[in-house]
């Protein structure tokens, strides 16, 4: 039984990858909040989250709240992550992360930090459905270059980050076998379209737990390759996939769900 300690307990994301852990017969061993949570102190099983005797504790706390774990798996807020992923990598846990927002120096700084010490999962979207997606994409250098690709993603109102983290994984992704190089996230007035563009369009409405939609558009057909997600529970079962193949490493390393895909393909 894989323990895991969960950073951002009481978050939608938090939630959500508690409940599943526990019907898939993954121990729960700590959980972290920010420190200003009112919940802090009090059990899981005070706070409705779980039926679980867990203290909720504050970041200042993940020594103690990790004690027992073998993965910290954590979604919550880039400043969380900048200040606890160091600190659990130093105590030797292995780590999967679906946190976005980060700068790409901030990324790389943890990745370079961490891939020293432990094993980790980091992923933009933990969906094994958008991780399948990814391959599709990188065979799309094969089209002529009259067809044009845009990115359009759609998210709850209360998300913080614009463009999400996996349409700009799929940016990079569509740039690297088209040879775009700027991306474009807006567009008015007069703004024709030049071929070293990439458009990637976001929206914020609702409840939305993701959508993204890749155009693919050449002078006479197009193509349209877009994932949804019914729930956020697609994205801690995949989470929860990356915890089982992380508990697997040994060789310290910053990894990928196209990675944990591959192994699960094999």
């Amino acid at each position: 039984m894989i323990k895991i300690c969960v950073a951002g307990a009481t978050g939608r994301m938090g939630r959500i990858v508690i409940s599943e852990a526990i019907n898939r017969n993954f121990e729960i061993v700590g959980a972290i909040a920010s420190p200003n949570n009112p919940g802090l102190g009090k059990t899981l099983k005070e706070l409705k989250i779980c039926d679980l005797d867990i203290p909720l504790h504050g970041p200042s706390q993940l020594k103690e709240a990790s004690a027992k774990a073998d993965v910290y798996l954590s979604f919550t807020t880039t400043e969380a992550e900048l200040s606890n992923i160091p600190k659990a990598a130093n105590l030797g846990k292995k780590i999967v992360m679906g946190t976005t927002g980060f700068t790409e120096d901030q990324l790389n700084s943890l990745k370079t930090f961490v891939s020293s010490r432990v094993p980790a999962v980091f992923a933009s979207n933990f969906s094994l459905g958008v991780n399948f997606m990814f391959k599709v994409l990188r065979k799309l250098g094969s089209l002529p270059e009259e067809y044009e690709i845009s990115i359009v993603e759609a998210h709850h109102s209360r998300k913080r980050d614009a463009p999400s983290g996996t349409a700009l994984s799929m940016a990079k992704i569509v740039s690297a076998v088209k040879g775009y190089s700027k991306i474009v996230q807006e567009r008015e007035k007069l703004a024709l379209r030049t071929r070293d563009e990439l458009e990637v369009l976001s929206v914020r409405a609702g409840g939305i737990p993701g959508i993204h939609e890749v155009i693919v558009a050449g002078p006479y057909d197009m193509i349209s390759i877009h994932h949804v997600s019914f729930s956020r529970s697609s994205f801690a079962l995949g989470a929860l996939r990356a915890s089982e193949w992380v508990m697997g490493r040994e060789k310290p390393g910053v990894y990928s769900m196209e990675d944990v895909l591959g192994d699960f393909e094999s």
